[in-house]
């Protein structure tokens, strides 16, 4: 069993709300969390694609009134799209009665409708939380490499080898696309979106061009925008946003993509072990996606992250905004001996950040000059998160 950093953060949010919806791709590890949360606070459990736990909810006033003194966990709340509605008055109904927390966890493996449909039933009664898969914090630095290999589904994770671990993850993908996906939206092409989701893979880490995409894939460029729309909304791929400022240069609009979990992507690409990773050319993109997922799960809910980059040359991998304006750049290298480029100087210029950082796959930290300091990442994680 794998800590997860996530569970203090779910507490916290149940100790202060009447419900939390917590989001997270297939295979996470949000119903194990779940159940560990749940046996903590004597709660009950139910499966909604189980048809017999759906049948419980006939009448969902009655039910909860039967538990109506410990909390209840609902996975995989998309199956049941119409329970919010009830469950908002009953929410109401306890706040008058003096009880005012911790009533509902939510779990869900898309954010499509789940996060509109909490939105607009229980506005003001739900807090939200994604678990992100396996971070460098949570299974330790030593571990990173096969981390970045296999990814940070646990299952996948901690398989016996290497090949045990490459089934699982095509299992893993030939489930989204023979079963969820087509629960989403049934008129999708499978052997379609598998093509574009590798595309995705083959260019980790580089900005979206739907026109091209769709040429390859030989459907309209606003088809491509809403396979990436979908796969984002599941919570597969990140979809990276430019970062503007005002400093007078025309700056890239478009977004970088990456597939999410770096061993999906791997899988997704054929990719068998360490050795043929580090032989790819995806392995920079590769790095780098890797990466940029650590950060992020290391951030606060209020900050905000996206890359710089101007028609000139001058780039930023990773500008993060940690609150009151303070900028951090951080530039990710698969060097061990990194070295910058002018390009980053450039928009340093331009952004003037407050910190400046490159990420290298080593295990310490040394100053690089001009103000910049080259870390690990497991040191990186620790700064933001000491930050947040």
């Amino acid at each position: 069993m794998i800590a997860r950093e996530c569970k203090s953060r779910v507490e916290h949010l149940l100790s202060r709300n009447p419900a939390v919806v917590l989001t997270g791709m297939r295979q996470v590890g949000k119903t194990t969390l779940a159940l560990e949360i749940a046996e903590e606070r004597g709660a009950t459990y139910l499966d909604l694609e189980r048809p017999r736990d759906r049948a419980r909810l006939a009448d969902v006033d009655a039910y909860c009134e039967r538990h109506a003194n410990r909390p209840i966990v609902f996975d995989e709340i998309q199956r049941v799209p119409g329970l919010f509605e009830p469950l908002r008055g009953i929410i109401d109904r306890r706040r008058r009665e003096g009880r005012r927390t911790g009533h509902f966890l939510f779990l869900g493996s898309a954010s499509i409708d789940l996060l509109r449909q909490s939105s607009e039933t229980l506005a003001g009664r739900v807090a939200y939380c994604e678990l992100q898969p396996l971070n460098v914090d949570e299974v330790g630095g030593w571990e990173s490499d096969r981390l970045w290999q296999r990814g940070g589904l646990p299952d996948s994770f901690l398989a016996a080898d290497d090949q045990d671990s490459l089934e699982w993850r095509l299992n893993f993908i030939r489930t989204y696309l023979e079963r969820d996906i087509p629960g989403f939206r049934p008129r999708l092409p499978g052997e379609t979106l598998r093509r574009f989701w590798t595309m995705l893979a083959h260019s980790q880490g580089q900005t979206f061009n739907a026109a091209s995409l769709g040429r390859s894939l030989g459907v309209a460029s606003v088809t491509v925008s809403r396979y990436l729309d979908l796969l984002v909304d599941l919570l597969l791929v990140r979809r990276l946003q430019p970062w503007f400022a005002n400093v007078r240069k025309r700056l890239v609009k478009a977004p970088k993509t990456y597939i999410r979990d770096s061993g999906i992507c791997h899988a997704l690409l054929g990719i068998t072990s360490l050795d043929s990773l580090f032989g790819h050319p995806v392995v920079g993109g590769s790095w780098e996606g890797f990466v940029i997922e650590n950060l992020l799960s290391s951030l606060s809910a209020s900050a905000r992250a996206g890359f710089y980059r101007t028609a000139g040359g001058a780039e930023i991998d990773l500008v993060l905004d940690l609150g009151g304006g303070e900028l951090w750049a951080i530039e990710i290298k698969r060097s061990t001996a990194p070295s910058l480029s002018r390009g980053f100087h450039n928009a340093c210029d331009d952004l003037q950040p407050a910190r400046k950082f490159v990420v290298h796959p080593g295990g310490d930290d040394f100053p690089l000059g001009r103000g910049i300091e080259a870390v690990s990442l497991e040191s990186m994680s620790r700064r933001l998160s000491g930050a947040a």
